[in-house]
């Protein structure tokens, strides 16, 4: 049985194992009210050429996750199907009055709203995935290619609102890729993938991509070092269009201001920076927003909260945040719990509880069991880890912990 080259290499370059597809792609059912049919043995079915044309919604899912037609990851229909979604006329001739010829209507088809629901259930596939797993580089390559997938329709768009969504879309898809990267701690990467969003989002008139964009410009230059710039990036953020019809956009551009205050060592402004993302929040509603923006709410803010409150140099209630918001936040989000988890372990230790904190630092692994550690987070580690030998360099709790830290390490 002659097994399925193209999905192999497919699922190779995205970086997927078996069971992580069929994870993304259960994910991908649930999310549009299906039930999560795909195990790992479909997949090898798939693979092998056993099952050699899925079933319908697991065909969208496979287009959603990939970002192609399903054809193209080496799928054909069977012979009572259709071969090609491309019209056909029958013409009879003049003199003998039967069918003469089948003449392909070669016209290319034109772009429209379901072209661009497919490739938007794509993204939402993406974030599924980085919620989970954290930014790796399958997940980057595969947020650049649907960018390409999203501009290559633009000649065949229907109408110029089509054009319009195409444009956010590719604007969306390159902001997940510079997510991905920035979450794995490729910089320059970062850096070119943001220039080219902003660009897009300026095509696309669309102001949520717009203010995604700069709040990822904000977390770029915390991790540079350039704090007054990040603080610069919180303030654009803030004066996007978006902030002013949605108070959810509003809340996290403050949010990520107040981060930047406290990188500052600017107390004031951090705190009142912090008000103002909690009381934006407060009045937000419960609306479908873009799947990048689900993992924001009360909980996400409370764990900003906390990381705030530590680098102003209030480290017990920097604890109770980080107590509050793991209690809260969703356990689909298991990177954000490890990071919370991570900031909670530096609260105590910063309190001087290094027993608890080591103890607490290690579930991080426990949490992140399976899949490397993101480079955001390896590097949130290293902190900790500079911390801890520079409170206690001797004591054997924090020896214990550091030979796990370079275990973990060398396996990621």
């Amino acid at each position: 049985m002659e097994g399925n080259s193209s999905l192999t290499n497919a699922i190779n370059e995205a970086g997927f194992t078996q069971a992580e597809l069929a994870d993304v792609l259960n994910s991908h059912l649930r999310a549009r009210g299906h039930d999560g049919t795909v195990t790992d043995r479909t997949v090898r079915y798939w693979l092998t050429g056993k099952t050699r044309w899925p079933h319908p919604r697991q065909r969208q899912a496979l287009e959603g996750v990939f970002g192609c037609p399903i054809e193209s990851l080496g799928f054909q229909p069977p012979r009572r199907e259709p071969e090609s979604p491309v019209r056909r006329r029958n013409f009879l001739t003049a003199t003998t009055g039967t069918a003469a010829a089948v003449i392909v209507d070669a016209r290319p088809q034109r772009v429209g709203t379901s072209d661009v629901i497919r490739l938007r259930a794509g993204i939402d596939t993406l974030m599924a995935l980085d919620d989970t797993k954290g930014g790796h580089e399958g997940l980057e390559r595969a947020a650049v290619a649907g960018a390409e997938d999203a501009l290559a329709k633009l000649r065949l768009a229907s109408s110029q609102r089509i054009r319009l969504r195409l444009f956010g879309l590719a604007a969306d898809y390159t902001a997940t890729a510079a997510w991905s990267a920035l979450d794995a701690r490729k910089l320059d990467r970062t850096q070119e993938h943001l220039n080219r969003a902003l660009y897009l989002a300026g095509m696309a008139k669309d102001p949520s991509v717009e203010l995604r964009v700069w709040n990822y410009h904000a977390m770029l230059a915390h991790q540079r070092g350039q704090h007054t710039q990040a603080v610069d990036a919180g303030y654009a953020a803030q004066a996007t269009p978006i902030t002013r019809r949605d108070p959810l956009y509003a809340s996290l551009a403050h949010a990520r201001t107040a981060l930047g205050h406290s990188n500052l060592g600017d107390r004031q402004a951090a705190l009142r920076s912090l008000g103002h993302a909690q009381e934006a929040l407060a009045k937000a509603t419960d609306e479908p927003r873009p799947s990048w923006l689900a993992f924001y709410g009360p909980a996400e803010l409370t764990a900003i909260s906390a990381i705030v409150r530590d680098r102003i140099g209030d480290p017990a209630q920097a604890e109770a945040d980080s107590h509050k918001a793991l209690t809260s936040i969703p356990a689909q989000f298991r990177r954000n719990r490890a990071l919370a988890t991570a900031r909670l372990a530096l609260a105590q230790l910063h309190q001087g509880d290094i027993d608890q904190a080591c103890a607490t630092a290690s579930q991080v692994f426990d949490l992140m069991a399976g899949d490397p550690l993101p480079g955001r987070m390896r590097s949130l580690l290293g902190d900790y880890y500079r911390d801890l030998i520079s409170l206690a360099p001797d004591a054997g709790v924090a020896q214990e912990w550091g030979d796990r830290f370079r275990s973990e390490w060398s396996r990621s």
